[in-house]
Order: structure tokens, then sequence, then C-alpha cells
């Protein structure tokens, strides 16, 4: 009856944080998809903090210093590192899409976990700094990908972005647009009756106060 509830909830717009340890780190969990299984989101996580964790050892034994927690939840891009209370957020669909492996997933928390390493070491973030910042984050994935497992793409991905201009390592980026984006893919895929469906957005589109 829990989990029913619990489904109920989430197909409403309801955030139920899951709080976890995975290999000694704390990680929430947010799962607003109910066509994600939570435990395949652990799983995951667990799979790509096991390659850091054996390829790239010193990496692994400095996350608990780079990071106070692991979030996972929807968000409009990968992931992203939030200074103000040491969150490294991992995005969740990306976390189970069977399009990317747990090494892509691993490269991505090691991107934040730079991030997390240049502002530990007071050098902010700022807009002119910000494509310094994310060459030096892509820098560590490259390293990483050379060595890990099904990393081609890893160091492709990052080799290109480290060979862009400026303004295309480190976009603009409008996150009220993007945000609008990640709400209509949740509506298309949730599996509930339209009447449902305009509710959660007409609800979705009110002000809150």
């Amino acid at each position: 009856m829990f989990n029913v509830l619990k489904t109920f909830l989430r197909r409403a717009g309801a955030e139920l944080p899951d709080d976890r340890l995975v290999r000694g780190l704390p990680v929430t969990l947010i799962n607003t998809r109910p066509d994600i299984d939570s435990e395949h989101v652990f799983a995951r996580l667990d799979a790509a903090l096991g390659l850091i964790e054996r390829y790239q050892p010193w990496h692994f034994r400095r996350l608990p210093r780079d990071f106070a927690r692991i979030q996972v939840r929807r968000f409009p891009c990968r992931g992203a590192y939030f200074p103000d209370t040491r969150v490294c957020l991992v995005e969740l669909t990306f976390v189970v899409n069977p399009d990317f492996t747990p090494t892509q997933v691993a490269a991505t928390i090691l991107h934040e976990a730079m991030h997390a390493r240049l502002d530990n070491a007071c050098v902010k973030y700022e807009t002119t700094s910000a494509a310094k910042h994310e060459r030096f984050c892509r820098r560590a994935e490259v390293e990483f990908g050379m060595v890990a497992p099904d990393g081609a793409p890893v160091v492709e991905r990052a080799l290109a972005s480290l060979a862009s201009a400026d303004d295309e390592v480190a976009p603009a980026i409008d996150w009220e647009i993007a945000g609008q984006r990640v709400a209509t893919a949740d509506l298309a895929a949730l599996q509930a009756p339209d009447w449902m469906k305009r509710a959660i957005a007409g609800r979705a589109a009110r002000p809150r106060k």
C-alpha cells in the first residue's frame, strides 16, 4: 500500500527523498518519475562510483571532501555542483539512460568534483573565468576516460569541448526554458490519464506564493 501511495504522489509531482549511503557517500535520490526504478538508479550510481574507486582511487578518496552529498534528481543538464551546499547533482534520467554507460556517469561526477576542488581552493566560478573552470574539469574527464572501460565517448566529448571557443565551452543557459523542457518531457513520459496530465501541467504553471 505504501508503495502504491508513493507512486501516486510521485505522479502528482511530489518530491519524496530516499537517503542512502553508496560506497560510503551520502546520496539523496528524488525520483519524480514513476517509470524509473529507484533501485536501478542506485545500482547505476554504485557502478559509476565503483569505476572511480577502481581506476582513479586517489580521486575517489577525495570525494567525501569534495561533496557533502550527491543528489540525483531531474535537472536540465547532466550534472551540477552547488558550492553553497557542497551538493553534487547528477541528473536522474541520465543516470539510468541505457545510451550512456556507467563510465559516462562517473565522468560527470568527476567533472563536478573538479568544480568542488576549485571552489574549495577559493577559485570561484565567475562569468569571466567560466571557460577556464570548464576546461580544467574536461581535462579530468579525459584522464579518466583514458583508463576506464568504455571511455572513448568520454574522451571524445571532452576533447571536443576543449577544442571549442570559450562561449561554447561554457555556454549561457536560459534555465527557465531548460526547466520547461524537462517538465514537458516528464509529462510525455507519465503513464497517466490526460486529465491528470492536464492537472499537473496546470498546477506547475500557477505561480507559487
